[in-house]
């Protein structure tokens, strides 16, 4: 009968290395691993369940093997367990790299007098394992079939086990990549939290000496003893305009930074709250100013909502149209997930191939006729938004503007 041979050259160690990487190491209790997705521990049972059907026996689990332990993890026939290396019959073959198949363990010298055949766990009589290797090279256990009675699975359904026996593989491939996708995100969110709170620490300390530097240059630009025409008062305007844009850069990074996943949520009135974040930017709502709101009720952290508002109002100002009358628009509606909060304007819009890079960090578009800015308001409205569980959109506006779309979630 053909089988698949395995190689083996990995050391036992770096096999038990892996085995914990997989995520399939027994618990502190003794238990089977809880496979992390239900997916994958759904798969792997349908697996075993169809390797017993095929070959026409009661049992069959898939094995791994520790340093010192069996763990099944998942079983047909019977319910997972650990038991000790020492005992596993499976452990005695599957570093061989070779399919085995007995028709009688009983009359193998290799499992006679083993606990699970002597009658001592169970009474094995037909036994068949493949090794379950996987593609760094790694033989995590095997794929194992068994009865208590007499069986003779054909070679044909032999070599149909081993291709179940490459599914299982598969499996824990995809669980693997999985377990390194969420420790990379895990490691993101820890990195991105840090440069948050950095950026929050320098601009604050930032901030206190760049508002003296500029209280000092407001008094030179007011001392009567630098008559007019002087080139200290051009100097003077130069140095007071840049210091004021670095201090309205670093108040940006310092809002930005302090956008995190901790809410404070309140049933709030969205034209209360636009009203306040217009009074910030120092205009009302209304014919004149050109901003107007439909009031509807969201689930927000206030401070954030606010903050959000005003960004998107600030952008809405900055990058009007010269060729209309400014008319922002700001509404929301309730959806399956949410309430969904629209902020449109009737300015000159984002196209959609700058839609991605306007939402990033300390990007500008750097358009002609685009106002002062520091790249940073989209991007902040972002966070506010996936803090809240949501996400950001941009569109076309039927004004021929921008229209930015924030989804408050229900659950949230």
């Amino acid at each position: 009968m053909d089988t698949v041979t395995f190689g083996w050259t990995a050391a036992e160690s770096d096999r038990a290395t892996a085995i914990r990487s997989y995520g399939l190491a027994p618990t502190a209790a003794g238990e089977p691993p809880a496979l992390p997705e239900a997916e994958a521990g759904g798969a792997l049972t349908n697996l075993v369940r169809l390797a017993a059907r095929l070959c026409a026996v009661p049992f069959s689990v898939v094995n791994i093997i520790t340093e010192d332990q069996q763990v099944q993890i998942a079983a047909w026939g019977v319910d997972p367990g650990v038991c000790s290396r020492e005992d596993s019959m499976c452990a005695k073959v599957f570093l061989t790299g070779k399919t085995t198949v007995v028709p009688d363990a009983s009359r193998d010298l290799r499992f006679a007098d083993n606990p699970f055949v002597t009658g001592e766990i169970a009474a094995v009589r037909f036994y068949a394992s493949v090794p379950l290797k996987t593609l760094s090279g790694f033989v995590l256990g095997s794929l194992c079939i068994f009865s208590d009675g007499p069986a003779s699975p054909t070679a044909e359904q032999i070599g149909m086990l081993e291709v179940l026996a490459h599914q299982v593989v598969e499996v824990l491939e995809l669980q693997h990549r999985t377990l390194q996708l969420s420790e990379a995100l895990a490691e993101l969110e820890r990195s991105n939290a840090m440069l948050g709170e950095f950026a929050g620490r320098v601009s604050h300390d930032l901030r206190i000496p760049l508002t003296t530097m500029l209280g000092y240059i407001e008094l030179a630009e007011d001392d009567p003893d630098i008559p007019p025409g002087h080139p200290a008062v051009e100097y003077l305007q130069f140095i007071g305009g840049g210091g004021r844009r670095m201090l309205k850069t670093l108040e940006d990074v310092l809002e930005y930074s302090r956008v995190d996943g901790t809410l404070h949520r309140e049933r709030l009135s969205l034209l209360a709250v636009t009203a306040e974040a217009a009074h910030d930017l120092g205009v009302d709502l209304g014919p004149s100013s050109g901003i107007f709101c439909d009031d509807a009720e969201l689930y927000a952290d206030p401070v954030q909502l606010r903050l959000l508002l005003q960004n998107l109002l600030a952008n809405a100002l900055n990058y009007r149209s010269t060729e209309r009358e400014l008319k922002v628009t700001v509404g929301a509606a309730p959806g399956e997930q949410g309430m969904a909060l629209t902020v449109a304007d009737n300015g000159v819009g984002i196209s959609p191939a700058d839609r991605k890079r306007a939402m990033e960090p300390l990007v500008r578009l750097n358009r002609a006729g685009d106002g002062p800015g520091t790249g940073l308001g989209l991007a902040t409205c972002r966070r506010i938004a996936q803090a809240h569980g949501g996400e950001l959109e941009i569109r076309d506006s039927p004004g021929g503007g921008a229209s930015i779309s924030v989804l408050f979630r229900w659950d949230q």
